[in-house]
């Protein structure tokens, strides 16, 4: 046997070809030589792992980073300087931040290694014809498989012989409901998610029995193929990573051009080479921003925990502001968008129609007709509709801690639900008819029918509830409000029904039959004629009302939201008008619904066209989810992808940001994503890219206030070198500034509360540097005020104390401390003046001004200070110098927000 024959389309041959081309006996199995020898040829059945680079080489590349070389170099020169404890604060950063990195890597591995858990189970085979309970790892292809309730399918098998069978395929294919199976031979073009005689390895068996031969293993089975698209699939950088890269990449650059420029230039002045090289350490020192990747982490950080409070649980810490550069969510439909708990919406019995209220299995609501409640008392076609929900039914509903649950088909729940909103208690009802006999659904008859003993003296009831085509077309006789008949108009029905899957209502039609009062088991025969039409029931998903609204949200923010789905077009379309998402008359025939077959056929060119202007796509599978991201990147998005199935992993990989399902989603998509969301609601997902909008804003600004200090520091060194004059600070106080600083001021610049309208400003466009011009403007301006207050008052104080280098020195310290504790209010806002922030909406930078003030007073008074740091006590006069000028810094960078607000120009390159 060749291996390429495992790649066949097995749903479009029949059961002879299939044997036949699988050397198999579909009644005694395989021989257990047969079986030694194709495990030889196949190998077991168990995902392939990749390999990967070993753990040390992956830790390692994590210091390949430009920003990390910067903290090298602050280390090493933090040595020379024989400042041990800063040389070993800035090294455990460096640690922390390659362990980080380390750790998310070797998460984003484990998707693999979960998909491959997920294949071990036990199969029951049929070999040498005896059955057998063997791991499924020793499956082979030509197999025999048996199928029970609650097995995992091992492989992918082709079916053989069917009772009754449904699967729960939700995690591949994406499709909401158990699929009923049928052993038919089917046509060759048909989606994965219709292919009815096959069984996929890993999807659930919820109801009845099947018999199947391997067709597929391993790697061969369609989760197989999803396993290499995972391996396959790129992980990109985040915005902000990228970002910070490019930065990082030019600061560095500067900075070494600036340190080997005061070299030459002092060098050249006949100065001492070691003065020139100890100076130009001092300007490394003071232009590296050694606390850039601690504030970075720790603001991340604190996103992770905002987050965690509004149901995002955050796996990786970038993933954070990626969600504020969010330009696309491609989201799954069902429990995401919608309620997933099926609910009646309308009904039609006796002639008239009915809506229904009320979302999921709670028993709230009530029927209304024309907007007015309907009382079921005397409409006897209702009662009767209703009870035949109840009684032909195998499911229940029970209300738990997590709320009101279903157990048994989602369908039959939802039966159960409208029955409760009209006052019906399903014990009760079923004590007073109790239940005789059962015909089980059969997808080739379409229906299910009951036996129901109605007490004693009275005949007995048949119940029926189907397909339309099933019930409808054989009635005679529609049961009325008043208890009579009437013979019904079946085309009226049918413009029902076609009214009701408009709104992509599933329809179900409900009949009954009075049989002898002591007939005890009913076959088809008995349903051929005379069943009385009792009427329609129409149900969907319903979309979240949260969901619906956080939808407009993200529209409004600039943010495309796109539905992919593997369900029905005409399900996806229906959802997505409620939803908001297309136009009342969006649907597959206009062609503002794109299916797998569709996406097939485009070319990735065709696709990228079609992706950016479709906002629903139906029966998508793996690989054209994963090409859907793609084509939505290579346009420049930055895209958020949802999902809970096996067949959403690749894409969860590949997107931006993946987002996984915390309730419903599988172990394989959790460790795939970025995100999981606690509570399976998109509205959550709104709710993050709020919070992940606020955090970029907090690093802008983060990044706004400690640039000019560090570029303060290094241009005062620069200058001294190039005029010949002595250093206004020195490298151990330029330390002192830069660590203090940071972590007193511009760390609280992290708990500054959300702007007003953070939502109705568009995303930021992926290329926007993170210092847009005016923010370079802002940045240099007020280095220039820095530089020209240090040196201005270090010169007037050596002046006025007749030389005193350590007061003079003291004084240029405190305007680098004060301008920036100064500057820090400007830069609670980039755009608006901070009091329209609030004053005390931030208390922790109160909380940080004063103990940066009183830290400050200590080192300026304090004596142990005075000799370590080599500072000396002001006087008033100083200390109003110093806050003069400080309050000058702030005045400017006002007077240069109104000038940018006037021009009508977003510091942030975005649009209100």
């Amino acid at each position: 046997m060749d291996k390429k024959e495992f790649e066949k389309e097995w749903h479009i041959l029949d059961i002879q070809e299939i044997a036949a081309e699988l050397k198999s006996d579909t009644a005694n199995g395989l021989s257990e030589k047969e079986v030694s020898e194709r495990l030889n040829t196949y190998g077991p059945n168990v995902l392939t792992r990749q390999k990967g680079r070993k753990p040390i080489i992956r830790f390692l590349i994590q210091f390949n980073q430009p920003l990390i070389i910067i903290l090298l170099v602050a280390t090493v020169v933090t040595v020379v300087l024989a400042e041990y404890i800063d040389a070993i604060v800035i090294f455990a950063v460096v640690l922390i931040n390659a362990f980080i990195g380390f750790v998310q890597e070797s998460k984003a591995l484990k998707a693999i290694e979960s998909l491959a858990r997920s294949m071990v189970s036990q199969a029951t085979v049929v070999r040498d014809g005896e059955k057998k309970q063997i791991d499924s790892s020793d499956l082979v292809p030509g197999d025999i498989v048996i199928l029970q309730p609650g097995d995992k399918i091992p492989a992918d098998l082709r079916l053989l012989k069917i009772r009754e069978l449904q699967v729960d395929e939700s995690a591949l294919t994406g499709e909401s409901i158990p699929v009923q199976k049928e052993a038919v031979v089917l046509e060759k073009d048909m989606d994965l998610a219709d292919r009815r005689n096959m069984a996929y390895s890993s999807t659930l068996v919820t109801a009845g029995t099947a018999k199947g031969i391997v067709v597929s293993i391993g790697d061969r089975t369609e989760i197989g193929r999803i396993n290499i698209l995972i391996a396959s699939a790129d992980i990109l950088e985040t915005p902000l990573t990228r970002k910070i890269h490019h930065f990082s990449k030019i600061l560095l650059y500067v900075i070494l051009v600036m340190a080997v420029l005061t070299f030459v230039v002092g060098f050249l002045r006949g100065q001492d080479w070691i003065e020139m090289f100890m100076a130009s350490v001092a300007l490394a020192v003071g232009a590296i921003p050694e606390g850039l990747p601690a504030a970075i982490t720790i603001m991340l950080a604190i996103g992770v925990s905002r987050m965690a409070k509004r149901n995002a649980i955050i796996r990786k810490l970038p993933a954070v502001e990626t969600l504020g550069s969010t330009m696309v969510i491609c989201s799954d439909k069902t429990g995401t968008l919608t309620q997933n708990q099926m609910t009646v919406q309308d009904i039609v019995s006796g002639g008239s129609r009915y809506a229904v209220t009320g979302v999921g299995y709670a028993p709230e609501g009530q029927m209304e007709e024309n907007g007015q409640k309907v009382d079921i008392s005397s409409n006897h076609a209702l009662q009767e509709i209703l009870a035949a929900g109840i009684l032909c039914n195998d499911a229940s509903i029970k209300k738990t801690d997590q709320g009101w649950q279903v157990e048994g088909d989602p369908t039959e729940g939802a039966l159960i639900t409208v029955a409760m909103k009209a006052g019906y208690d399903p014990e009760k009802l079923e004590r007073e008819k109790p239940k005789l006999d059962t015909i089980p659904f059969e997808s080739k008859r379409q229906y299910m029918a009951t036996l129901h003993s109605q007490g004693e003296g009275r005949p007995n009831l048949i119940y029926i509830k189907g397909s339309i085509e099933s019930i409808c077309l054989e009635c005679r006789q529609m049961l009325l409000p008043d208890g009579k008949s009437d013979t019904p108009e079946h085309d009226v029905i049918m413009e029902w029904v076609e009214s009701m899957t408009d709104k992509g209502l599933r329809v179900l039609a409900f009949g009954r039959k009075q049989v002898e009062s002591d007939k005890t088991e009913i076959t088809h025969a008995d349903l051929e004629e005379g069943i009385e039409f009792l009427g329609l029931q129409g149900m969907i998903d319903p979309p979240r009302p949260e969901a619906v609204e956080a939808v407009k949200t993200s529209i409004a923010a600039g943010i495309r939201v796109k539905m992919i789905t593997g369900d029905h077009a005409g399900t996806a379309a229906a959802i997505a008008r409620q939803m908001g998402l297309c136009e009342e008359s969006c649907s597959y025939h206009t062609r503002e619904v794109l299916t797998g077959r569709d996406i097939e056929r485009l070319s990735d060119e065709e696709l990228e066209n079609q992706a950016d202007h479709t906002a629903v796509f139906a029966r998508v599978s793996p690989e054209q989810k994963l090409r859907l991201v793609e084509a939505l990147q290579r346009r420049d998005n930055v895209v958020a992808m949802t999902g809970d199935g096996v067949n959403d992993a690749p894409a969860l990989r590949r997107a931006n940001i993946g987002v996984a399902m915390g309730i419903t989603g599988t172990e394989v998509s959790k460790e795939s994503a970025d995100m999981v969301l606690t509570d399976d609601n998109f509205a959550t997902i709104e709710a993050a890219v709020e919070e992940g909008r606020g955090i970029f804003d907090n690093l802008v600004k983060f990044i706004t206030w400690t640039l000019p200090t560090n570029g303060g520091e290094g241009l005062v060194i620069f200058l001294s070198i190039l005029l010949g004059m002595q250093l206004p600070i020195l490298p151990v106080q330029i330390l002192w500034i830069n660590m203090s600083t940071a972590l007193l001021l511009g760390l609280m610049l992290a708990f500054e509360p959300k702007e007003a309208g953070i939502m109705k400003r568009t995303p930021r466009n992926p290329h926007t540097p993170i210092l847009t011009r005016p923010l370079v403007v802002r940045i240099i301006t007020v280095s220039i005020l820095l530089v020209i207050g240090a040196f201005g008052l270090f010169k007037l104080e050596l002046f006025l104390s007749n030389g005193n280098t350590e007061l003079a020195r003291t004084m240029a310290v405190n305007v680098f401390v004060f301008g920036e504790m100064f500057f820090l209010f400007n830069c609670r806002s980039i755009t608006h003046p901070f009091w329209v922030l609030g004053i005390w909406s931030n208390p922790f930078l109160w909380l940080g001004v004063f103990v940066m003030t009183v830290l400050q007073l200590i080192y300026t008074y304090s004596s142990v200070f005075n000799t370590v740091f080599q500072s000396a006590p002001l006087g008033l006069l100083e200390w109003g110098l110093i806050l003069g000028n400080s309050l000058l810094i702030f005045i400017v960078v006002e007077l240069e927000k109104y000038i940018w607000r006037r021009l009508g120009h977003h510091p942030l390159g975005l649009v209100d």
